[in-house]
């Protein structure tokens, strides 16, 4: 019997220090003190790393705008678990708010994954305009009854190839490589289309991959890269500006509508001033960034010895693949808005 009982009190406690996490707005308004909100990210709290930028601003402007009323807590490095998990947390209320990956958010949201299609956008610039312009707004109705409330786009940046021993220039040169996916529907078609053999698993253990060489490479932003030990093991980041990868603030619907209108506004705003923020750390740090990592003694392949066009080409197959799982006014209309006929 005392057996059971410190076994249960154990289970209760943790059970606590989960709910703690997460957060559980009402019970802490209920007992008078600051309202505490928890936000999640799977990298490190790097202060170059788009997800740990976006997060403390967002924690920063928050704090400041209430006098203190409202307290942010940081949850980097998986804390508050996977990107699915803390996505899942938020429907049912377990998980506060989370900086998400977009390719993730459309595995349960089909129309973001219309963002995801490789080599979409020319430019940041473009990428930017969209997501701040209409069919981001439609983006953000279109989730309000998933339980998760899209604040903002954020930016991880153009997700480069990094590569153990091959650079890549053209379509040819990825052929038959080995390729770290996330495993996402649009991502994977977008690599079969490209002829690489895609190969899913959790960001946890792709440096180890890498150093075995399971896998040939990966794709990430520049400052995931640079924040994250990839020098230590590959040689190359080549700049094909395969998926552009925005970031996705997100908070739970329910702990949403328990904030007051004002409250309401000030956390939308945060979210906004933290997407400002990450895209001009990305624009501030990119050249440092490829400096160091030249240092380092990787080579950076620049943007204008790649063969864009011929990218393009091939992985097109992959609009018309996903046209149907996405939905085809999603695409379309992103295809329109980017100037595609």
């Amino acid at each position: 019997m005392k057996t059971k009982k410190i076994l249960c009190g154990i289970l209760t406690a943790a059970l606590l220090v989960g709910v703690t996490g997460c957060g559980f707005l009402s019970s802490k308004k209920e007992k008078g003190g600051p309202i505490t909100i928890g936000i999640g990210y799977t990298t490190a709290s790097n202060p170059d790393d788009p997800y740990h930028v976006t997060a403390l601003t967002f924690k920063n402007y928050v704090e400041k705008h209430t006098n203190g009323r409202i307290k942010v807590n940081e949850y980097p490095s998986s804390q508050l678990g996977s990107e699915p998990e803390m996505w899942e947390g938020m429907q049912i209320g377990t998980c506060d708010a989370a900086v998400l990956t977009n390719a993730y958010v459309s595995s349960y949201v089909r129309a973001n994954g219309a963002l995801d299609l490789p080599f979409i956008f020319k430019d940041v610039k473009q990428a930017r305009s969209i997501l701040d312009g209409d069919f981001g707004q439609a983006l953000q109705k279109n989730m309000d009854n998933t339980g998760v409330t899209l604040l903002a786009f954020s930016e991880g940046g153009f997700r480069q190839l990094c590569t153990r021993d091959k650079a890549i220039r053209n379509p040819d040169d990825l052929k038959g490589l080995k390729i770290r996916s996330m495993e996402t529907k649009t991502y994977l078609s977008a690599y079969k289309a490209l002829g690489v053999n895609a190969t899913p698993m959790a960001w946890g253990e792709l440096l180890t991959a890498l150093q075995q060489g399971a896998v040939d490479g990966c794709d990430a932003p520049l400052s995931v890269l640079y924040t994250n030990g990839f020098p230590d093991i590959c040689k190359y980041i080549d700049n094909v500006n395969l998926f552009y990868s925005p970031l996705p603030v997100c908070i739970s619907t329910k702990l949403y509508k328990e904030l007051t209108p004002e409250d309401q506004e000030i956390v939308k705003k945060a979210a906004v001033e933290a997407a400002k923020a990450a895209r001009k750390n990305n624009d501030d740090s990119s050249e440092r960034m490829e400096k160091d990592l030249s240092s380092k003694g990787m080579t950076i392949i620049p943007e204008k010895d790649v063969d864009s066009a011929g990218f393009r080409e091939v992985a097109k197959s992959c609009y018309e693949d996903m046209e149907s799982y996405i939905g085809s006014k999603w695409v379309r209309d992103l295809e329109k808005a980017v100037g595609i006929d």
